[in-house]
């Protein structure tokens, strides 16, 4: 870049901007206090993952880049799974079934000084039916006395298992090539584990008891999916292909999750991960609120969950025929004030139970994709930094004014962009600065990611 020269950026400053293939994923699954995290930590080379001399210290599925021997692959750092007392072995598969659904190879941690549990037997199980390559740890082997240990767990099955010391490093070399044989090279451009192209992917998100099975079902003019009352059913999202607008939609079901006395903390880690492995499959997130009862926590946090995947998101408010004027006037300050983050979103207000404005919602999704898609030549970009900051420089900090002197888009789906300054920008002239990119070029229905490159001081050559 002529421009990039000029202002001091060098191109090893600047690097690759292109948009690369996704990773390969690994998922680490174990039963609880078995030393996933602390692998984690040791392959990674850092420590990231929170580690703690007790069990369930992970509860969400945490992400981290990893290399071995030059090639990236992304890790999934996952919670422990064990067979609950309430017998919440449904919701324990489920959870466990996902971890590895999500992935294209599984390393199966097994504490060898314990040995093959009941648990790790379920586990085995579920590794097998999901057919991916899997790679077994034997983790705690500390020294040659340990080796006999792991040697028993040739009895799961699973092939060889590798000794390791998560806390030492002993082994890991041997385990990194190991995984790096199970797992395929980065795939050519694809999204979300699957070929770009075929029928747009739609996934429908929202907390329990909202409507998400009944406007599935109304979309489809037909009952398709059965709603389970029971927490932690093992059924997968539902994938259905429906007709709507003309077009064909992959529209993928997450309901089926419902709050029980005694187990919130878990149907809600289980919702989580359902949302998770929904968005992760598809392009556009429909998040359903129900409009009839006040917003709860659960519909913000999912909301982010949305924003933070990266998809283009749509936000549908259900049972719209079932408001009076006064609930109506409640739920517009109740949007004004907690959903501050989405403003972007296109917003249709529907009644699944009806199929009242259900012809609103193809519009919203297609207009969403069509600002995630969206693509910002270099020259007109920075014709618009320019204007904007001639007319609203950053302030004055410490004595000093940082500029912008150029941006450019790095990728699309969703929007990225990197500006390169001469100081830090804060983080208030960001969103000012996105917010005027809404306002410019639209990016209806979609998050943007703005990061900032400042320019090194060099110093003077003699």
């Amino acid at each position: 870049m002529a421009l990039a020269a000029e202002e001091g950026f060098d191109a090893e400053e600047i690097g690759d901007l292109s948009e690369a293939g996704p990773m390969p994923v690994l998922a680490v699954v174990g039963r609880p206090n078995v030393g996933k995290s602390t692998l984690v930590n040791r392959i990674i080379g850092r420590r990231e993952a929170v580690v703690e001399d007790k069990p369930g210290v992970t509860r969400d599925r945490v992400q981290y880049e990893a290399t071995w021997n030059g090639r990236r692959f992304r890790l999934v750092d996952t919670g422990g799974w064990e067979i609950d007392v309430f017998g919440l072995d449904a919701m324990v598969a489920a959870q466990a079934e996902l971890g590895i659904q999500t992935s294209d190879a599984v390393l199966f941690v097994v504490d060898a000084t314990v040995g093959a549990t009941d648990t790790d037997e379920a586990l085995v199980k579920l590794i097998r039916k999901s057919g991916k390559p899997v790679v077994l740890c034997a983790n705690k082997v500390d020294g040659l006395s340990g080796e006999a240990d792991a040697a028993m767990l040739w009895s799961l099955g699973l092939g060889e298992p590798y000794p390791v010391s998560a806390l030492h490093g002993r082994g890991s070399g041997d385990l990194l090539d190991a995984i790096l044989d199970k797992l395929p090279p980065a795939p050519e451009q694809t999204f979300g584990g699957e070929p770009l192209g075929g029928p747009r992917r739609v996934a429908l998100i929202g907390r329990p008891n909202v409507g998400k099975s009944s406007l599935l079902n109304k979309v489809a003019k037909e009952d398709r999916v059965v709603v389970n009352e029971l927490a932690g059913t093992t059924r997968d999202p539902v994938d259905e292909l429906i007709e709507l607008g003309g077009k064909t939609w992959k529209f993928i079901d997450t309901a089926g999750i419902r709050r029980r006395v005694h187990q919130t903390a878990g149907a809600d880690f289980y919702a989580s991960l359902r949302t998770s492995a929904a968005l992760e499959k598809a392009e556009v997130a429909v998040v359903l609120i129900d409009a009839s009862e006040t917003l709860a926590e659960q519909d913000t946090r999912i909301i982010s969950m949305a924003v933070e995947s990266g998809r283009a998101v749509v936000v549908a408010y259900n049972k719209w025929d079932q408001l009076d004027e006064e609930r109506r006037y409640y739920l517009e300050r109740e949007i004004e004030q907690d959903l501050v983050q989405v403003q972007w979103a296109p917003r249709v207000n529907v009644s699944a139970l009806t199929g009242r404005h259900m012809e609103k919602l193809v519009p919203a999704i297609e207009t969403a994709l069509e600002g995630w898609e969206t693509r910002i030549p270099t020259a007109r970009l920075n014709a618009f930094l320019g204007e904007l900051v001639a007319a609203h420089p950053h302030p004055v900090r410490g004595g000093k004014q940082p500029r912008i002197l150029f941006g450019t888009q790095a990728g699309a789906k969703p929007p990225r962009f990197v500006l390169f300054a001469s100081g830090f920008i804060e983080a208030g002239y960001r969103r000012f600065v996105e917010r005027r990119l809404r306002e410019e070029f639209g990016f209806v229905g979609t998050p943007i990611s703005i990061s900032v490159r400042v320019r090194e001081k060099r110093g003077r050559k003699k």
